[in-house]
C-alpha cells in the first residue's frame, strides 16, 4: 500500500489579490511563508520516501516544507498543475464577474460544461490528476509520498474519488491553503482517509476559503463586494478627480495640507499618462470607483524596478481589506514587463501605510526627498528566480 499526503500550496498572490492564477506563475505571500513553516513543523517527524510537486513556483516553494527538511530531491510534474484557465489567466475575479458573469458563475460551481478559449475542462483535469496520482503511487509501492498541488484540481478530483459527481461539487468543501489530504492506494483501490485538514495552522494563518454550499446569487454578491477590477483613468478629463484623491491622501499622510503641490503631482501624472494611458487606473468595486493606482513605467526601468507613485483607496472603503488588490494589479503589470522589484515612497509618520506595506512584503531600502521632508523608499521583490 502506498500512502500519499496530498497538500495544497501555501497562500499565493492570486489568493490574496483575488485573481485567476491557474497556470499563471504567482508568488507566495508573506502569510504563505508562515504557513510553510507551520507545515514543516507538522511533518517534521513523518517519514517520506519521495516528494512531488507541480512545476509552478507556489507549489515548489511550499514543497520545501518537506523535501528540504527531509533532505529529499523535489520531483516536478506538470500533470499536477492547476486547471488551465486559458484567456482568463491572471484576470481579476472582479473583471471576470463584470465581463462574463454567467461563465464566471459556471466556473465557480465547477460546471462540467464550463470552458473558455484555451482552457481545460473540469472533467479533463479530473482525468489528468487522477492518472498522475495513480502513476506516482505505482512508482512508489509500499512507500509514503508527499504531493503538492492546487486547490481546484484537488477539490474536483477528491469529488471523483469520493463518488460525488461534479453537479454535486458543493458537497465537497474548499480546502484552505496548505490543507492536507491522506490517500491510501493499494493496486486499483484508492481510499480517501481524510481531507482539508489544517490542524497545523494557527488561527491567524487559517484564511477560510469561500463557502462550498452557497448559491450562484450568494457567490455573485460575495465576489462583487470583495473583488476589484481596473480600467484606465481618462486623466485629461479627470484631473479634478485625481487632484481630489491626491489631496485626500496627503491629508491622511501628513495631517495638514502644508507642502502640498498639486501642480507637481498632476504634471508627473500627465507624463505617466502620455507614456501609457494604462499607467493610471481606476479601481472599480461593484460598478463604482473605489481607488486609483498610478504606475511609472519609465523611472528606474533599467534597474528592473516598477515604480508606484500613488496608491489610493476611497475613504469609505478603507479598512475593508481591498487595498492590497491595487498592489496585486501593480505586481501583475510590472511582472509582465519583466520587472523584479516594486518600489514606492511612504511618509515615515504615516504608520497606517507603513504597516500596510510591510505586511505585504515591502521593506525600507533608503530615503528620498518628498512630502514635508524625507520619505522612506520601500521595495518588494516580485521575481521567481530562486526556489532553492
Amino acid at each position: 500500500m502506498t500512502t500519499i499526503y496530498l497538500i495544497r500550496h501555501a497562500q499565493a498572490d492570486g489568493n490574496l489579490y483575488r485573481r485567476c492564477q491557474a497556470w499563471y506563475d504567482s508568488l507566495v505571500t508573506p502569510a504563505g511563508y508562515q504557513q510553510i513553516k507551520a507545515l514543516e513543523a507538522r511533518f517534521r517527524d513523518t517519514h517520506f520516501d519521495a516528494v512531488y510537486s507541480s512545476d509552478l513556483f507556489r507549489t515548489m516553494t511550499t514543497a520545501k516544507a518537506i523535501y528540504k527538511a527531509h533532505n529529499l530531491p523535489l520531483r516536478t510534474d506538470p500533470e499536477l498543475r492547476e486547471i488551465n484557465s486559458g484567456v482568463w489567466e491572471d484576470c481579476t475575479w472582479g473583471e471576470l464577474l463584470q465581463n462574463d458573469r454567467e461563465s464566471f458563475l459556471s466556473f465557480w460551481r465547477c460546471d462540467p460544461a464550463w470552458q473558455v478559449e484555451g482552457s481545460e475542462t473540469f472533467g479533463g483535469i479530473q482525468n489528468r490528476f487522477n492518472s498522475a496520482i495513480r502513476r506516482i503511487a505505482s512508482d512508489h509501492p509500499g512507500q509514503t509520498v508527499a504531493v503538492f498541488a492546487h486547490g481546484c484540481i484537488i477539490r474536483v478530483t477528491l469529488a471523483y474519488w469520493l463518488g460525488i459527481p461534479l453537479e454535486r461539487i458543493r458537497e465537497v468543501p474548499h480546502g484552505d491553503n496548505t490543507s492536507v489530504a491522506r490517500l491510501e492506494l493499494d493496486g486499483e483501490q484508492l481510499k480517501v482517509c481524510w481531507y482539508n485538514d489544517i490542524s497545523h495552522l494557527p488561527d491567524e494563518l487559517a484564511h477560510a476559503p469561500h463557502p462550498a454550499a452557497e448559491s450562484d446569487a450568494e457567490t455573485a454578491s460575495r465576489m462583487e463586494s470583495s473583488s476589484l477590477y481596473f480600467c484606465p483613468l481618462d486623466l485629461p478629463n479627470a484631473q479634478e478627480t485625481y487632484l481630489n484623491a491626491r489631496e485626500n491622501a496627503w491629508l491622511a499622510s501628513h495631517g495638514s495640507m502644508d507642502g502640498f503641490d498639486g501642480d507637481a503631482f498632476l504634471r508627473h501624472a500627465m507624463a505617466c499618462y502620455e507614456d501609457s494611458p494604462d499607467s493610471i487606473l481606476t479601481a472599480m468595486l461593484a460598478g463604482k470607483p473605489a481607488g486609483i493606482l498610478q504606475m511609472d513605467f519609465q523611472s528606474e526601468a533599467e534597474q528592473s524596478v516598477g515604480r508606484i507613485p500613488f496608491v489610493y483607496m476611497e475613504p469609505e472603503i478603507r479598512d475593508h481589506g481591498l487595498g492590497v488588490q491595487l498592489l496585486g494589479q501593480a505586481v501583475s503589470t510590472f511582472r509582465a514587463l519583466g520587472r523584479k522589484y516594486l518600489r514606492l515612497r511612504c511618509a515615515p509618520e504615516n504608520t497606517f501605510a507603513q504597516h500596510f506595506y510591510q505586511k505585504y512584503g515591502f521593506y525600507k531600502v533608503g530615503e528620498e526627498p518628498g512630502g514635508t521632508g524625507c520619505l522612506d523608499t520601500l521595495e518588494k521583490y516580485i521575481g521567481t528566480d530562486d526556489i532553492s
